[in-house]
């Protein structure tokens, strides 16, 4: 549905309170669609990778996943017992 831009004007508060909701409007000139009036979204900001270097300790072992452990979850479960 297109909204006619003298519409919007005239209802631009409850189209407001309708896109908050999550609603996208789509407004238009002479029923041809010109915008989408939808909800604002914060924008992330971008990962940045080794963030946390020298903050956190991750045990020399950690990658030596033992075998029993390994078949458990492999669902092997002759190994485990």
């Amino acid at each position: 549905m297109v909204i006619n831009v003298y519409e919007a004007k005239t209802h631009l508060s409850r189209l407001l309170d309708r896109a908050a909701e999550g609603e996208e409007i789509v407004l238009g000139k002479a029923g041809k669609p010109l915008a989408r009036l939808v909800p604002y979204r914060e924008r992330r900001q971008p990962r940045v990778p080794g963030r946390l270097a020298g903050k956190i300790w991750i045990a020399p072992d950690f990658d030596d996943t033992p075998e029993d452990i390994i078949a458990a979850f492999e669902g092997d479960l002759d190994v485990v017992e």
